[in-house]
């Protein structure tokens, strides 16, 4: 089989690397994939939102089967325009992947089919917005509406700096016009869990918890980034909460989209709080999560393609879904600078992967056969044990046995975790 993987960072090279394990996969394109990905994958210089190149790559190659990784090209059509012309893809349509395109889409569905999530407001005016500020309880939380690179979302401890969160959004387009409309919602408390599931839009299976690290620094500390390093399993994702998710959360969204005639089919990702009423809906993507999918593909022993392929043709009923009772934990290494301003160019010398510890590439560039790191986050570097210490250890080893001169990274993932563990 060919198959297309769109997308070029992190996320997109854990899957390519999972997918290869499947004897039936013959070649994989990566568009536009990465230095690193090349390793793996034919890259192919055509970018993840310019549609009609991808469709048009697509025919020509006879490709079999197309994997959308990326939000913008779902949200934009892409599994749409592949499947007409009879690409099969994995991936959610584009009325389906507006859950994640359209937070103030995602709030209503919730507040109509009664999905626990915080109490909200929406805004199309930055003055009513800011006189509604007047009276909120503080924190809050203030969110553009549309996609913006997993930053379109800011917690303001203060009523200042939620007004100039809203202004920043509305009046000075800090996300073009992601942020012509914002949501206001309540701040919740607790726990943060992230799970990822495949769906065909008839059932829905879970993968494997996992808990992101996005502050920049130790401690939780610096600038909000698009993520730091993860584990998985989250601790704090037990089976009766997990139950609960299942019959409030995962089962009701399900339906809700169908109910809407949005029916959603790949991988929908619940951003989830365990408060102290249970566990509420923080957000909806409408993809794997990126670095949380870099921890929990290498537990899943399930074959990826065959599950993909079963959600876009609706038989995911009639296919296994496994996942090892092992750990993972993945520590994202970083330009130094990022999320602000880095340099790009610093060469980077990799270990070989080998059967509990994986690479994944997503910032780099080859040349001259050197590869170079080209992007803000980099490097996940990721491993796999039988519990979560040990992983976390197996993966600073791997950190340390890494070149990258000019690379920064958390040294404290997985500590949150292992402290509730410890529990």
């Amino acid at each position: 089989m060919k198959i297309l993987v769109v997308g070029g960072g992190g996320r997109e090279h854990a899957i390519i690397k999972k997918l290869k394990e499947n004897e039936k996969v013959e070649q994989i394109f990566a568009l536009p994939g990465n230095g690193g990905i090349a390793a793996d994958a034919t890259c192919v210089a055509i970018g993840a939102k310019d549609i009609p190149a991808i469709v048009e790559f697509a025919k020509r190659e006879q490709i079999d089967f197309a994997v959308v990784a990326p939000d913008d090209p779902l949200v934009l059509g892409a599994v749409d325009a592949l499947n007409a012309e009879g690409i099969p893809c994995f991936g959610p349509r584009a009325n389906a992947a507006i859950i994640e395109g359209s937070k103030v889409f995602s709030k209503n569905l919730m507040k109509k089919y009664g999905i626990p999530t915080a109490r909200y407001e929406v805004f199309t005016e930055a003055e009513k917005a800011i006189s509604y500020l007047e009276d909120a309880p503080i924190p809050t939380v203030i969110k553009a509406d549309g996609l913006a690179l997993g930053k379109g979302v800011i917690i303001a401890s203060t009523r200042e700096e939620a007004v100039a969160a809203v202004r920043s959004m509305m009046e000075d387009k800090q996300f073009g016009e992601s942020g012509s409309r914002i949501v206001i919602e309540e701040f919740l408390t607790g726990p943060e869990v992230s799970v990822l599931a495949f769906t065909d839009g008839k059932v829905i299976r879970p993968m494997v918890s996992s808990m992101d690290h996005k502050r920049a620094l130790d401690h939780d500390e610096g600038l909000n980034t698009g993520g730091m390093g993860t584990v998985a399993p989250n601790p704090y994702y037990t089976e009766e909460v997990a139950q609960v998710c299942m019959e409030k959360i995962f089962l009701p969204t399900v339906a809700a989209m169908n109910a809407e005639g949005r029916t959603f089919s790949g991988c929908l990702y619940f951003g989830l709080m365990i408060t102290p009423d249970g566990p509420k809906v923080i957000e909806y993507n409408c993809r794997f999560g990126d670095p949380e999918t870099q921890v929990v593909l290498p537990l899943m022993e399930s074959d990826l393609l065959t599950v993909m392929m079963a959600c876009a043709n609706g038989t995911l009923a009639d296919v296994e879904v496994k996942f090892s009772t092992g750990s993972a934990c993945c520590v994202i290494m970083a330009s130094k600078g990022y999320p602000g301003k880095y340099e790009s160019g610093c060469p980077l010398e990799l270990p070989a992967d080998d059967a509990d510890g994986f690479i994944y590439v997503a910032g780099a560039k080859r040349e001259d056969g050197k590869l170079l790191s080209a992007g803000g986050r980099v490097l996940g570097v990721t491993a796999v044990a039988d519990d979560l210490g040990k992983a976390i250890q197996k993966a600073y080893e791997r950190v340390e046995r890494v070149g990258f001169a000019n690379g920064y990274f958390r040294s404290d993932i997985g500590a949150r975790a292992m402290l509730a563990l410890q529990k």
